[in-house]
């Protein structure tokens, strides 16, 4: 099993950037997906997640309006669309996909919000 995330970086305040999680290994399109993400010296967070056939979202509130997850299925990929980015934005961000109790996790992509 694989998640790998990519397009992390450092971006200014109101830049935007788009983090993918590639899958592998595991039946993606019956995972429900998550991005979570977790700042220095802070507990880990849920961004957003999106049901198994993408039907249904939910964001936290520190990022409604400003993020979209979304997912495509047939390439096993989990998106997330982060504009409007703030400092405060600024934490390692991790995919999570997860099925009754099963759970598994990306290494994390690093995204730095600062001028």
């Amino acid at each position: 099993v694989q998640l790998v995330e990519s397009g992390g970086g450092l971006v200014q305040p109101g830049g935007t950037l788009r983090l993918s999680c590639v899958a592998s290994g595991f039946t993606f399109s019956t995972y429900v997906m998550s991005w979570y993400r977790q700042a220095p010296g802070k507990e880990r967070e849920l961004v957003a997640g999106i049901g198994s056939r993408g039907r249904s979202t939910n964001y936290g509130d520190s990022v409604k309006g400003r993020f979209t997850i979304s997912r495509d299925n047939a390439k096993n990929t989990l998106y997330l669309q982060m504009n409007s980015l703030k400092p405060e934005d600024t934490a390692v961000y991790y995919c999570n996909a997860r099925w009754g109790d099963t759970n598994y996790w990306g290494q994390g992509t690093q995204v730095t919000v600062s001028s």
